[in-house]
């Protein structure tokens, strides 16, 4: 049965890796950082002190401080933050939406965000913005995370820190997500701002896993939406995103598929989540208006109504953890949130997204989970659950509006443990990963969307056990398209696609017009 993390291009990775240090080495070069000092005080009219350059996972963050000039009042310092070449594959794109989000925050919620003082698409240093410094290094992380571990490897949760701790900790991760909560918007897309000054969704969702396509799959961006597409209903952008995992299948050119067999069994787990998609079923899966599946054939609890998917959006971002919170000590002596930053692959989303408990609660993914992937993962983190849910509880009494005023009164709480009850918060998590999308589709939704397929199946015998369910234009494209894929997969390469011919390919397997 599939695990983990499905393999993504080494090919591409490598390839990856080359260009990511190479612009590192352009990013600290010493010519680069006199252009930030020189662009800062271009923007803000005066001289300037580089006094640090912080490398984070997607961006260089260039700490700027003004020297105290005569009788003048000292200027709080700032920060230039800048997309890291080739670790990122739209940096003007994504640097845009990231301001654009971070003034939507600070002038509609209560989160503390950076103020951002200017943005642009190009500049001497390239694209950019310029932002308060919050001068705290210290994130949430740091407080919940097993402390003397290789700081190579990926954080794990303090198995000895009290619960008391942990509830209050997460207490203030949860009353940033209550904030964000609160947010509407009436089209799925990433904000802008325009040059009146006004913020508003105006491009297109720019996700973490089509940053992951382009850069360690080398899957052409031609095929995913134009930027300046916006999705009007919730059942639009799942359909997209069952037409990404499709895009992966046939373009990943290297190390995706280990034979025939896997072959079959991702293309029919892509077919049967792109369908489920096209008939508006996966907005609704676990909901009151859940008809369809077997596992609500077989519930008979009440659930609770499904979002209306045709507005009300709320703000969603793919890499939002404990990591993205600084902290510090309030003056009570107790910890307080300094600043929420990195706001890169926010956008607004719909609505079910916000209704999921954090994947984040154990810092690893399921799919990246040592040593036995998802079904441990899965374990591990309904023992931490509720003590979430309770933290979460506790913000809801502190803020009466954050309950009464959510979705026809129901708490966001009672939604998060709904979500996990259903399966909810694994339809949606493989909606959005499309290397995590195998794992996560034969262990935790095939069998609750179309029911038992069987004892003792074996992995290579998985497809067969619902290709029937295909339609007839899929079931035969199926073995041309193995055939095509294995003979594709003989030759280690990275291929080029021209955009009308990546376009038409993909459109072979939707069986629709290519654009």
């Amino acid at each position: 049965m599939y695990k983990r993390r499905q393999k993504l291009d080494d090919m591409a990775w490598d390839q990856h890796d080359a260009e990511v240090e190479e612009s590192r080495k352009r990013m600290v070069e010493t010519s680069f950082r006199l252009q930030v000092r020189a662009l800062v005080r271009d923007r803000c009219g005066q001289s300037t002190k580089l006094v640090g350059v912080i490398t984070a996972g997607f961006n260089f963050l260039y700490k700027i401080r003004f020297p105290v000039e005569g009788e003048m009042e000292p200027r709080p310092p700032l920060l230039l933050r800048a997309p890291w070449p080739s670790a990122v594959r739209f940096p003007g794109e994504k640097t845009l939406y990231e301001a654009a989000t971070l003034e939507y925050l600070r002038l509609n919620t209560g989160v503390p965000v950076p103020r951002v003082l200017c943005s642009a698409r190009e500049s001497d240093a390239g694209p950019m913005f310029i932002m308060h410094l919050v001068d705290t290094l210290v994130t949430m992380t740091d407080l919940l995370e097993e402390q003397g571990r290789d700081p190579d490897l990926t954080s794990v949760l303090n198995p000895d820190i009290p619960e008391g701790k942990l509830r209050s900790l997460w207490g203030k991760m949860a009353s940033i997500m209550l904030e964000l909560a609160k947010l509407s918007f009436p089209r799925i897309g990433s904000l802008l701002q325009a040059e009146d000054g006004s913020i508003q969704v105006a491009g297109r969702p720019l996700t973490h896993n089509m940053n992951a396509m382009t850069q360690l799959a080398h899957i052409p961006s031609a095929v995913f939406p134009a930027e300046g597409k916006t999705f009007a209903t919730a059942d639009e952008w799942y359909l997209e995103l069952s037409r990404m995992h499709l895009a992966q299948l046939v373009f990943q050119h290297n190390d995706l598929v280990a034979g025939e067999d896997d072959c079959r069994n991702k293309y029919v787990a892509r077919q049967l989540f792109r369908g489920l998609a096209k008939q508006g079923r996966l907005s609704t899966f676990g909901f009151s208006q859940d008809d369809w599946s077997a596992a609500a054939r077989v519930s008979s609890r009440p659930r609770i109504p499904a979002p209306d998917g045709k507005g009300g959006f709320r703000l969603w971002c793919d890499d939002f953890r404990p990591t993205n919170v600084l902290v510090r000590d309030g003056p009570d002596g107790e910890v307080e949130v300094a600043a929420a930053i990195d706001w890169d692959f926010a956008y607004a989303a719909p609505v079910q997204f916000a209704l999921d408990p954090p994947w984040w609660l154990l810092f690893e993914q399921p799919e990246m989970w040592l040593p036995s992937g998802v079904d441990e993962w899965s374990r591990a983190f309904e023992g931490h659950l509720e003590t979430w849910l309770r933290a979460v509880e506790e913000q809801e009494d502190a803020d009466s509006s954050s309950a009464a005023g959510f979705l026809g009164g129901v708490p966001l709480s009672a939604h998060m443990r709904e979500s996990w009850e259903t399966g909810r918060f694994w339809l949606n998590y493989a909606a959005r990963k499309s290397w995590a999308f195998d794992a996560v589709f034969w262990n935790f939704l095939d069998e609750r969307f179309f029911g038992a397929r069987g004892e003792g199946v074996p992995d290579e015998e998985l497809w067969k056990t619902r290709v029937d369910l295909l339609g007839r234009e899929e079931r035969e494209a199926m073995e041309p398209f193995v055939r095509r894929k294995m003979e594709e997969s003989r030759e280690r390469v990275l291929v080029e696609w021209e955009t009308d011919e990546a376009r038409r390919r993909l459109s072979e397997l939707l069986f629709e017009p290519s654009a």
